[in-house]
This record gives structure tokens, C-alpha cells and sequence, in this order.
């Protein structure tokens, strides 16, 4: 079903049909279209274009619409017929149900505010169904911390062994990523929330409509203030694109660092079969292909964000028909962060760790080179020089094939002669992780209580 036929005497070209039609994606806003013009006919009510009879009419047959949509999600696709949008399609099952006042509702309204009030309905619903799967990945991560709560880690910079940690800080990092990932998500959330309909094409409607109360009926927070503005820009799309790549950079992260961690190079864990694959030619291999494609997805999600700013880049005011091109990135974004953050909870659900090479891990590599340098310090040595006697004392170290904490005490003292017999209880693991317990240190009583308060915010105590 065309809307715009009047004013044309040739039908459309096929081709043309095919580049203009977005039914075959847009189909995903049938309910957030029928809840919308449910609202519009209540609000025409109001403004006494419709009579009560009318709405009523016209609610009861959208009503049926929107069981219908629910129940199966592609019935637009297999009723297409000749409709180009989801708003076509519609309005000619409206129509079909309830004869000419169908065609009553479109009074007083355009797709272009009518599009951008089904865009924000589906991406406030969105934004909710992330918010509760970020939620349930932090839940597992908290779980897994809790579980696996003294196992040693051994810490990297420059993928170089750095300092111990524990494994429940490594969790408890990626917890924090992901709840600045909530929170952006949230705060886009807030500018989504606001009601373009009544925006009309561009200029306003010229009905008499309660703005304050369509916004309120459809759960927004206002109306829009501006009708250029709210029919012409998808800032909200982008905003909430932005947040989707900052948390599947956050995602892509953390399934590199057990990517790493379950290679037979490191060996620090080991991935449930139920979340890895094989190859088709060699036998042995156990792949973590669900971490690869946490990876892999990330460019997808940011390829979207990059991509609608383009397409909105150089749009003059008001409504061009770029703006169709919003709605297959967001869609898609979405769609991918939802799988990377319900993969993301099986595997830590069901991640198993190896906790003696973990400890070695941490033992090796001279990770406890800090603590001797604090050592000095507190025996009042000025840090930049116990920065260099220990790194001398690490090249000895390491030439004599030892940790430095197995150094004999005389090879120390070649290096100062304020290492004492106290400097071995400063060099083992336990040691080096007890004098972080500074409030988001890595010290067990610190991790503990960021373990506990993490419980608390997700409901898990």
C-alpha cells in the first residue's frame, strides 16, 4: 500500500522499490507502531477529531493488530503485498478491519514523527532488555569471582608478568567496565525517552493535540520541544550506538584475556565444551570460538556506531530519507550485544581455572621485584634509587636462572646493605597481595569487600 500516490502517474520502478522499500527490516517496529497509533487515536479523541466511538473503534482493530504482531513478529513479512514501510502495512490492516475511518488516524500526523516515535519506543526497549543482560553478566563474573575467590592470578602490563593479583580483582575489573556500560546506556536512555509525535512532517501539527499527555500515555518523559529536531536527528541512535561499542570494546577485552589464558601457553584456564568448537581437520583442537566472536562482534557493533554518523553527517533540515538507514545498524548492534553478553555469562558460569599454574605464573617472572623496592623504601632508601638496586638485582637473577625471592640473602646485600633477613617475608605472593588492601587494591580483605559490595548492588547477597 502506497501513502503518497496521488501526486505520481507512473508506478514505481522495481528497482527503485527495492532500494526504497524498508519493510523487509522495519517489520521490527510493528508493535511499537501499533502502541504508537493507539496513543494518536487517544489523542485525536481529545482533540475532537475522532469521537469516542471512533477511537474506540479504531483501538479495538489495533488492538487485534498488535496480539497478532506479538503472537508471530514476521507476519508483516509474509503479508507484505505492495506495502513499503511497516507504517503501510499498518495502515492497510487497519483499514481492511474497520473500513474508512482507518483512514482517519493518519489525521495531524507524519511517518517522519511517526517513525521517530516507533524508533525511540524500540530503542527504549532495547536499552532495558541490555541493561538487564549486563546485569546478568555482571552476576556471573561476581559469581565466578566469589567462587574462585583465593586463587592467585599473575598480573600483566604489555602482556609482560607484572605483580600478583587476585583472580576475583581481574573479575571485579571487568564488573566496573560494564558498570559505566549500564550507566551510559542509562543516561542514553534518558534522551531517547522523549515524544516526537505531534511533530508532524517538520513544522507541527496543526491539531489541537495535548503534547504533554501522548508523551505521558506512551511512557516519555516530555514531548520534544523542537519539531525540526525531533523528526531530523538521530542523536539518540548514535548516543546509544556509542554505548553499545564502549561496552562490546569492554567485551572484545575480556574474551582476549581468556583467549590468552586458556592457550596451552598459559594454560590459566580452561572453557567448558559446552561454549568451545573443534576443528574439522585436527582432532585435538578445543577452540574458544564463543571469546573469538565476543571479539569479533565488537567491530560489527562499532562499524554501526561509525556508520549512522556518517549517514547523518552532512543531512540538511529536516527529514531526508538517509535517516531509513537507521535502523538496520541499531537493530543489528543490538542483536549482537544481547548474544555477546548472554555467551559472555555461560562462559563464566562454566569456566574452570587451573590454580597451581596461575600461582607459578604469579611467583615467576620477578613479579615481586615492586615489594623489594618497598622494602628499601621503608628502610629509607630514596625510590628511585631501590628502583635501580633491584632492577641490578633482577639481572643478576636472571642470569643465575632464580626468582628473585630465591636469591641467597649475601647476593642481595651485593646490592645494598640495607637488605636485611626481614626482606623474605616482603617477596612471597602472600605478602605481595596482603599490603594491597587499600581500598580497590588487590588484598584479599579489599577484594572482599568490593566482592561483597558488587553482591549488594546486583542483589546477590
Amino acid at each position: 500500500m502506497a501513502l503518497w500516490g496521488g501526486r505520481f502517474k507512473d508506478a514505481a520502478d522495481p528497482l527503485f522499490r527495492e532500494v526504497n522499500d524498508s519493510l523487509p527490516f522495519d517489520y521490527r517496529l510493528a508493535r511499537e507502531d501499533i502502541v504508537g497509533s493507539m496513543a494518536w487515536a487517544r489523542a485525536l479523541e481529545r482533540a475532537k477529531v475522532l469521537t469516542t466511538d471512533e477511537r474506540r473503534r479504531l483501538e479495538a482493530a489495533l488492538a487485534d493488530l498488535l496480539a497478532l504482531v506479538t503472537d508471530d513478529p514476521e507476519e508483516p513479512i509474509r503479508d507484505a503485498g505492495s506495502d513499503e514501510d511497516i507504517h503501510s502495512w499498518v495502515e492497510r490492516r487497519l483499514i481492511a478491519a474497520v473500513g474508512d475511518l482507518g483512514k482517519k488516524l493518519h489525521t495531524g500526523r507524519s511517518r517522519n514523527d511517526q517513525v521517530a516515535t516507533g524508533l525511540r519506543l524500540w530503542t527504549r526497549g532495547a536499552i532495558d532488555a541490555r541493561l538487564a543482560e549486563v546485569r546478568s553478566a555482571q552476576a556471573s563474573l561476581v559469581r565466578l569471582a566469589r567462587r574462585e575467590q583465593p586463587a592467585v592470578l599473575c598480573g600483566y602490563t604489555h602482556l609482560q608478568r607484572a605483580q600478583p593479583l587476585l583472580f576475583a580483582h581481574w573479575c571485579l575489573a571487568y564488573v566496573e567496565m560494564l558498570e559505566r556500560d549500564a550507566a551510559r546506556l542509562g543516561d542514553a536512555r534518558r534522551r531517547v525517552n522523549v515524544c516526537p509525535l505531534g511533530s508532524a512532517a517538520l513544522a507541527g501539527t496543526t491539531f489541537a493535540v495535548d503534547r504533554a499527555a501522548l508523551a505521558a500515555d506512551l511512557g516519555f518523559d516530555a514531548p520534544s520541544a523542537n519539531s525540526l529536531d525531533a523528526t531530523a536527528d538521530r542523536d539518540f541512535a548514535i548516543e546509544t550506538l556509542s554505548a553499545l561499542s564502549t561496552l562490546a570494546v569492554h567485551l572484545s577485552r575480556l574474551g582476549e584475556d581468556l583467549i590468552l589464558y586458556s592457550s596451552q601457553e598459559f594454560g590459566f584456564v580452561e572453557l567448558h565444551d559446552s561454549v568451545s568448537s573443534g576443528s574439522s581437520l585436527m582432532p585435538q583442537k578445543k577452540n574458544p570460538d564463543a571469546l573469538e566472536l565476543l571479539r569479533g562482534k565488537a567491530g560489527r557493533v562499532i562499524g554501526a556506531h561509525v556508520g549512522l554518523m556518517v549517514a547523518c553527517k552532512g543531512l540538511p533540515l529536516a527529514y531526508n530519507k538517509d535517516l531509513q538507514e537507521d535502523k538496520e545498524p541499531l537493530f543489528d548492534a543490538m542483536d549482537q550485544a544481547s548474544l555477546c553478553l548472554r555467551i559472555l555469562a555461560r562462559v563464566a558460569d562454566t569456566l574452570k581455572l587451573n590454580r597451581e599454574r596461575l600461582l607459578n605464573a604469579a611467583r615467576g617472572g620477578h613479579t615481586n621485584a615492586t615489594e623489594l623496592a618497598d622494602y628499601l623504601v621503608s628502610k629509607g632508601v630514596p625510590f628511585r634509587d631501590a628502583h635501580d638496586i633491584v632492577g641490578r638485582a633482577v639481572r643478576e637473577a636472571i642470569g643465575a636462572g632464580k626468582r628473585l625471592d630465591e636469591l641467597p640473602l649475601d647476593s642481595l646485600r651485593k646490592f645494598s646493605d640495607r637488605i636485611g633477613p626481614d626482606v623474605a617475608g616482603w617477596l612471597t605472593v602472600e605478602s605481595c597481595l596482603a599490603r594491597r588492601e587499600i581500598p580497590g587494591g588487590t588484598g584479599p580483605r579489599a577484594v572482599d569487600a568490593a566482592l561483597a559490595a558488587a553482591e549488594r548492588r546486583l542483589g546477590l547477597a
